[in-house]
């Protein structure tokens, strides 16, 4: 056994953390190889026994149960097909309206952020059905990629969101709370999204040229439209984050509902057979087993860390910083944007929370609104290269005949990413954005 100072431990754990990931490691066994290299240095074979109750300790969580029941009902809402009906239909109700296409898609990214938790079905089926419909009416490369990533990234955010899921837990907060917290910053960042691409098509008109299309459709049908696919929302946001609300069911208990009235929809909608629930099965395991891995092999890191000494360490170096709470603030900000570049949000999740939860609380923030500030930041992360996920799941679905290329994408999530930097200015300003549907919800 080595003796370790903890002012060592730090700068050896995140250092080989981070050499580990630039390497091209997967982050879950990153995290289980540095803390049982490090904890065996430090401690020898004893190490198997804290490594052991952190992982035991991360299985018996019960809220972690909505994460794979959450993803189900995601997976199932993408079989289903009801965010394209969605999309057809407000295409239907909005048309005519300059930059009309990219409006629909962050509005159906957001009507979909309610129902799925995830994001790579949002951006997969919103580069598939609005990206060729943008591309055929002449609108701007970087737009249209840009209001896809940004508005299939709003899953992540507003609920029922798996970040949330996982986030609760993390900090000891209440996951019900997190998700009615997260509504009104989501549709803040939504509301922010819609303004640009107003105002920028109406300053430079040749970003989405006028629609030479005609749509000769009743009244009456549009009507019945809009009803057919909004109600399939309505019913799973009101299963899930309704009961949530009223008090009738914990987020546990919600997510269930939510995945038992995803299947209902699908069979409805004659859209599941038993192929396509295979594959749902399937596809929510292995997202699951991935997660639970990373889970894992953070709570193995955090244990370690924790367990020589590192928090103090990095509570000490934190608070050291001057402008005092605000100054410690910027700097927590500053550092999961920096980490967004370089680790997803599950791993930023898993390392950063259990080391400036309990920084925040000392220096008096609000547990909801520290929570809730972090995970807008972590909006960022999804269009942030070179670990950009959004970016590479709408590359992946783009076809070569559109000659659009990464750094067309990258150039369109730019004022995105800039507008979510003014959605925590606002958070920061008015805190009641976060706070005000907590303090109404029915305990």
């Amino acid at each position: 056994m080595i003796s370790l100072t903890p002012e060592l431990v730090v700068i050896v754990m995140f250092g080989l953390l981070l050499l580990c990931i630039m390497a091209g490691f997967p982050l879950g066994f990153t995290l289980v190889g540095v803390a049982i290299v490090i904890g065996f240095l430090a401690y020898g074979g004893k190490v198997g026994q804290i490594l052991y109750s952190q992982a035991f300790g991360q299985l018996q969580n019960y809220t972690f149960v909505a994460v794979p029941l959450f993803i189900f009902m995601g997976i199932m809402v993408d079989k289903s097909k009801i965010g394209q009906a969605l999309f057809e239909t407000l295409g239907i109700w909005l048309h005519g309206l300059r930059g009309y296409l990219a409006i629909v898609v962050v509005l159906t990214g957001t009507a979909l952020a309610a129902c799925v938790g995830v994001i790579a079905a949002s951006i997969v089926m919103l580069g598939m059905v609005a990206l060729p419909h943008m591309m055929e009416e002449g609108y701007n490369k970087e737009l249209a990629c840009g209001c896809i990533c940004a508005g299939g990234t709003l899953g992540i955010l507003i609920p029922p969101s798996v970040m949330l899921v996982i986030y609760g837990p993390l900090a000891e907060i209440s996951v019900g709370k997190l998700l009615m917290a997260a509504f009104m910053p989501g549709f803040l960042l939504s509301a922010l999204y819609i303004g640009y691409i107003l105002i920028r098509c109406l300053l430079n008109p040749s970003l989405a040229p006028s629609t030479q299309k005609e749509i000769s459709i009743k009244l009456r049908e549009k009507f019945h439209l809009l009803l057919t696919s909004v109600v399939p929302v309505v019913i799973l946001i009101g299963a899930v984050l309704g009961s949530i609300f009223l008090g009738v069911a914990a987020p546990t208990e919600a997510a269930a509902v939510g995945a038992f009235s995803a299947t209902i929809l699908a069979i409805a909608r004659k859209g599941l057979t038993f192929p396509i629930f295979k594959q749902v099965a399937l596809e929510t395991a292995k997202v699951t087993g991935m997660i639970a891995l990373v889970a894992i092999g953070a709570r193995c890191f955090t244990g370690v860390f924790l367990a020589l000494g590192g928090q103090e360490v990095m509570s000490n170096l934190l608070m050291a910083f001057p402008g005092g709470r605000w100054g410690v603030f910027t700097v927590v900000m500053f550092l999961v944007f920096i980490l967004g570049f370089f680790i997803g949000w599950l791993g930023i999740l898993f390392i950063m929370v259990p080391l400036v939860t309990p920084i925040a609380a000392q220096l008096g923030f609000n547990e909801l609104w520290f929570a809730l500030m972090i995970c807008i930041n972590l909006q960022m992360s999804f269009m942030t290269p070179p670990f950009a996920v959004a970016i590479y799941f709408l590359r992946g679905v783009i076809p070569d005949e559109y000659k659009i290329t990464t750094n067309h994408i990258i150039r369109g999530v730019v004022p995105f990413i800039v507008l979510i930097m003014v959605g925590l200015g606002l958070c920061i300003v008015f805190p009641q954005i976060i706070l005000w549907l907590p303090s109404v919800m029915i305990r």
